[in-house]
């Protein structure tokens, strides 16, 4: 299967919060108000429904409707939908709903027990129909692991790596030629000196513009992001969901935790 590995887009992406009512239900509207602002205040493209977002509480249904909203609060970038699931049947489906209501692209974890990486992509890659497809690399929270050396095999044009290795971003940087996005707001400056294709943030929720500044080269906007992505890892979602509504006023309900 040949792959175009082409970026979707270069620069800082927010793997946005999921924001739910205070019974628990999730707050689709305001969800896609939130990808909104951040999108005017500079962010390139809204990851919805991955480990930010709380996806291993959140229903099929309600992932879907999040893309949907998304999608339309947000016409001028790409909408990227989490996908994963614990085996290639479930990842597809997801995928295919996915893309159905406008996803332009989707990051998919491999399960935890893989088996072959490529088959797993390959069924994804089917049901994406024609749409971008991005490896996510973070087995300590999502899935299982995307070794550097399996990728150049498998029919992804991307990876997200949210581990802040620097190492394996260097590997990532050298050894394949897809488009490489880093998931740790401690790489930010890194990745952008050293060419990375861009940084799908979790702090980007509550400094966006500290997160694009940093990309573009800024030191002091690396330095000032220190403290909310050290608040943001304390008791995870709580510490940036609190962050989120200090700054814009949002609910801190959460499910996970």
């Amino acid at each position: 299967m040949t792959v175009e590995r082409n970026p979707l887009w270069r620069g800082v992406a927010v793997a946005l919060v999921t924001l739910f009512e205070a019974d628990g239900s999730v707050d689709v509207a305001g969800t896609a108000r939130h990808a909104e602002r951040l999108v005017a205040s500079g962010v390139r493209a809204v990851l919805v429904a991955g480990s930010t977002g709380e996806a291993d509480a959140l229903g099929d249904g309600e992932r879907v409707a999040l893309v949907a909203a998304v999608r339309q609060a947000c016409p001028g970038v790409p909408v990227i939908a989490g996908a994963g699931g614990a085996w290639a049947g479930p990842a597809a489906e997801l995928t295919a709903a996915s893309v159905a209501v406008g996803a332009d692209a989707v990051l998919v974890a491999p399960p935890r027990r893989a088996g072959d990486l490529r088959v797993f992509y390959e069924r994804v890659v089917s049901a994406a129909d024609g749409r971008p497809v991005l490896a996510y690399h973070f087995p300590v929270v999502a899935g299982g692991a995307v070794p550097v050396e399996v990728l150049p095999s498998l029919p992804v044009v991307g990876v997200k790596d949210s581990t802040g290795d620097v190492e394996r971003l260097l590997r990532l940087l050298t050894e394949w030629d897809g488009a490489v996005y880093v998931g740790s707001s401690a790489l930010v400056s890194t990745a952008g000196m050293l060419g990375a294709a861009g940084a799908i943030l979790a702090v980007a929720n509550v400094a966006a513009e500290d997160c694009v500044a940093a990309w573009e080269g800024d030191p002091a906007a690396q330095l000032r992001l220190v403290g909310p992505h050290v608040a943001a890892r304390t008791g995870f979602p709580h510490g940036l969901k609190r962050l989120v509504a200090e700054r814009f006023g949002t609910s801190t309900a959460a499910r996970m935790g």
